[in-house]
């Protein structure tokens, strides 16, 4: 295991966090959260943030480090990722990347680089996007990157100016600015597959649990410490529906309803990104025998990429 990153992905509701505990457990590992909405303060029912009971003991990094307030930056993200890989490694410990996020996931360990931004190009988007919405950036999104405007949800904004502004700087697609599938760290990366009635499923019960726990009293309060004014916080599954059933633009029963719907199109979404990466092993078993198969794959799988670690 030295110097090796383990990295467990797949999407929404598949049981990527229980997998991830149960691995750092039997590795000696710490999980590194690989999820963009985890990074947030206070966003915990509606990520479906293990509780530290849940975590059963093992460290968690890179959980609830950022305010709602705050705009989510993969580059920085990379930054904060890769210093915990490489604390670890040094501790001798395995790092255990969790997460559904295919952007940071790939940010923490891929020979990934971000272009710069155009504060002027940014400005005269953001522009856009508040007055025509995100739909029509998307649709022109689509027109000039089809691959971007698949893995970016038509209703995020920020990401979609953010692809629009590469493309306009670099004048190359936003997903061409992508490179191959290199790793910088020597990686292993588990995919967590369902069928996709039983995901669906799940997913349903999952939000069904959420408001049973509270989330529409969490969005409350963190809207309080401004969430609605949050760049991404706001838009994240389940609190952008509450925050538009707290303003009266829907019933509470629609913003439910929606919760799941969109859900279900994100997991498809994530699950579409991760099957393009030749490299996750996809595992379709259960439990034990889910960590079993998991750990077997580890110890048999060959060496990849190179460390950081000079």
């Amino acid at each position: 295991m030295k110097n090796r990153v383990i990295a467990v992905v797949g999407p929404t509701a598949a049981g990527k966090s229980d997998l991830g505990v149960a691995l750092a457990q039997r590795l000696g590992g710490e999980v590194i959260n690989a999820d963009s909405m985890q990074l947030y303060r206070g966003m915990d029912i509606g990520t479906a943030k293990l509780t530290p009971q849940e975590r059963g003991g093992v460290p968690h990094h890179l959980l609830d480090i950022w305010e709602v307030t705050q705009a989510a930056n993969v580059a920085d993200y990379q930054r904060l990722a890769r210093a915990e890989i490489d604390r670890l490694h040094a501790e001798g410990r395995v790092p255990v990347l969790v997460g559904g996020s295919g952007l940071y996931v790939r940010a923490a360990i891929d020979a990934l680089e971000f272009p710069g931004t155009d504060a002027e190009v940014r400005a005269r988007l953001e522009a856009e996007l508040e007055m025509r919405g995100p739909g029509a950036l998307h649709a022109r999104l689509a027109a000039v990157d089809p691959g971007a405007a698949q893995a970016i949800l038509p209703s995020n904004g920020r990401r979609i100016v953010r692809a629009l502004e590469v493309v306009e700087i670099t004048g190359r697609p936003f997903t061409a600015n992508l490179p191959g599938h290199e790793s910088v760290y020597d990686t292993v990366q588990i995919g967590v597959q369902l069928p996709r009635p039983e995901l669906d499923a799940r997913i349903t019960l999952r939000v069904d649990r959420m408001w049973e726990a509270g989330l529409v009293a969490e969005v409350r309060a963190l809207e309080e410490a401004g969430l609605r004014e949050g760049r991404t916080a706001s838009r994240a599954l389940g609190y952008q529906q509450v925050l538009a059933f707290l303003a009266g633009d829907r019933t509470e029963d629609e913003a439910r309803a929606e919760t799941v719907r969109a859900t279900k199109r994100f997991a498809r979404r994530q699950e579409s990104w991760f099957r393009r990466d030749p490299r996750v092993e996809w595992l379709t078993t259960r439990g034990e025998e889910l960590t079993e198969q998991s750990l077997s794959l580890v110890e048999h799988a060959p060496r990849s990429g190179h460390s950081l670690i000079t």
